[in-house]
């Protein structure tokens, strides 16, 4: 029986003390060792056993999918994020699957995976970067249950570079928008605004979570509580907005803008609307990512809000109260959504000038 009759096996030579040569064959899959002469019933025997091994599911990475998928680190995350987990898995899940247990132990595993991304990053840089963080939230998962010792895509680089710091909503972009905007999208605009929180957050909110004077929730994302005082401009939308549904933010005909399997409605709704605007210079199906990119999106309010809280004056430990970010990260936080606008250089230099004015005036007179 000639080697290329049998997939998956692969040998080795080894020089023993007398001088001779000895060849070794492995099962490449499982990793077992094949005894025997190759080709005799007891190679053919151990190898059917090794294949049947790594073929069963609780031996290869599939295995550590279903247990995540059903772990209650999975179950505690956003409809909209476990939605996306779910789909990214589903392709790493085809491309890893059938990845033995034992190879996850192997040094030479982690080229594996950042081939992978590598790969996936030629063309969307973000979704590998995304998918890699979905196959190390996996092994993490594995690794706090015992069944690997180590997780090896553990601080994997980034590709994707991303700076959405100068697309922000200006004044003219809101009136575009809010000029025949539902009324329930107007309230979304004004909510979102003055708050700047996430999407997922602010379609949760409850009429529990106003006092009448601020708005207190606990971020789904990181679990920072925070709370917001709320502007007169937002006071007054909230007093005009109706009750019956317990959620702040609803549909016209009252219902919440999100079901136990999809809160993507408002999402499709604002998209909508943006058309209707005249945002997009064609549909936004018909958009191409790199032109998706290069427009508004719901999200830039966040960053949005982050600006104007800097160009009234706000203080990075005021801002981060708001936005629910750490102090540690506060720098980040600046780097990533505030956008250098003319109103900030304008308020710098004002302060500049008001700080250092009269000496720069003194030095002068001396001068002259």
């Amino acid at each position: 029986m000639k080697s290329k009759t049998l997939r998956g096996v692969f040998s080795t030579q080894k020089r023993l003390s007398d001088g001779s040569i000895r060849t070794y064959w492995y099962h490449r899959s499982s990793g077992n060792r094949l005894p025997g002469e190759y080709g005799s019933p007891e190679f053919l025997g151990a190898y059917l056993d090794a294949s049947k091994l790594a073929s069963r599911p609780s031996e290869t990475f599939d295995l550590f999918i279903r247990e995540y998928l059903l772990s209650p680190k999975f179950n505690n995350l956003a409809l909209r994020t476990k939605a996306e987990y779910r789909r990214m898995l589903t392709h790493i899940e085809g491309e890893f699957g059938s990845l033995p247990v034992k190879a996850l132990e192997s040094p030479m595993v982690r080229g594996t995976f950042i081939s992978y991304q590598e790969r996936i990053a030629a063309a969307t840089p973000r979704e590998a970067d995304n998918r890699m963080s979905v196959i190390s939230a996996v092994l993490s998962y594995a690794h706090d249950k015992g069944k690997v010792s180590q997780n090896p895509v553990s601080k994997f680089s980034r590709l994707h570079k991303s700076n959405r710091a100068d697309i922000i909503w200006t004044d003219r972009d809101v009136a575009r928008f809010m000029k025949d905007a539902p009324t329930e999208l107007q309230r979304v605009m004004i909510l979102a605004l003055h708050t700047g929180q996430r999407y997922g957050d602010l379609i949760h909110l409850r009429w529990s979570d106003f006092d009448g004077e601020r708005l207190q929730l606990a971020q789904s994302k990181r679990g920072a509580l925070v709370q917001i005082h709320c502007t007169t401009a937002l006071l007054k939308m909230l007093a005009s907005a109706p009750k019956a549904c317990p959620f702040i933010l609803s549909r016209a005909d009252g219902r919440p803008w999100f079901t136990a399997a999809n809160d993507k409605a408002l999402d499709k709704a604002w998209r909508a609307h943006m058309e209707a605007a005249g945002f997009y210079p064609k549909p936004f199906a018909e958009l191409t990512a790199s032109e998706k990119r290069s427009h508004l999106h719901f999200n830039d309010i966040r960053g949005t809000a982050i600006t104007l809280l800097a160009e009234a004056g706000a203080t990075v430990p005021q801002i981060v109260s708001i936005t629910g970010h750490t102090m540690q990260s506060a720098t980040r936080i600046l780097e990533r959504y505030l956008s250098m606008t003319p109103a900030l250089s304008k308020a710098a230099m004002t302060a500049f000038e008001n700080a250092s004015g009269t000496a720069f005036a003194n030095q002068l007179q001396t001068r002259e």
